[in-house]
């Protein structure tokens, strides 16, 4: 029986690509023993919110133990907007830990393909009590967050923050295929998250 799970959520156009750092999170978490969701979210090109977070809520009710969420990109959206419906619910999905990892920001949703997933209207002080903690980590150099996530999110969430100096959008075009201070974060709430060497 398993103590903790682990869900790692995905962003718009992401396949689940090899060499992608939660791909190589969900394996390296996997050999050590643990238990790992990691869906392939549905029309990944062209994404419909409700179908996100209905699929996301679907794999929440297959974890047990402590609830660990890893989402990047577009699933940190999800995950806000999923946190919002259920927190004001009789029966929350209460997640332990939250890490979100490069959300897009709000000039981001211009885009038509996920313009449903724009978080403005959002309480996000709120959204800190769907998990007992939150993290998030970001670049200050996110081509799809030109507001600086730490700003426009990290403050209202309350959360902690941190910064990867010159990060991108923490792709593997920007040097983030295995990330090992994600797994340290997985495995101890404590541990920071660190550029790559």
């Amino acid at each position: 029986m398993w103590n903790r799970s682990f869900l790692i959520l995905h962003g718009v156009e992401n396949r689940r690509p090899e060499g992608h750092w939660e791909r190589e999170l969900a394996m390296d978490l996997r050999e050590r023993g643990e238990q790992v969701f990691y869906p392939q979210l549905p029309d990944t090109d062209r994404p419909h919110l409700l179908d996100w977070t209905d699929a996301i809520r679907s794999e929440l009710a297959l974890m047990r133990g402590e609830k660990v969420v890893v989402a990047h990109s577009l699933a940190c959206a999800a995950w806000m907007h999923l946190a919002a419906a259920d927190a004001a619910s009789a029966n929350p999905f209460a997640a332990d830990r939250v890490l979100l990892v490069s959300p897009p920001g709000p000039a981001a949703y211009d885009w038509d393909v996920i313009a449903g997933f724009s978080t403005a209207g959002l309480d996000l002080a709120a959204l800190r009590l769907a998990s007992k903690s939150v993290r998030l980590a970001c670049s200050d150099a996110d081509p799809y967050c030109t507001e600086g996530a730490a700003e426009h999110y990290g403050r209202p969430l309350g959360c902690d923050v941190d910064v990867i100096p010159g990060g991108g959008h923490l792709t593997p075009d920007d040097g983030y295929g295995r990330w090992p201070s994600a797994l340290a974060w997985c495995l101890d709430e404590k541990e920071r998250l660190v550029p790559n060497a």
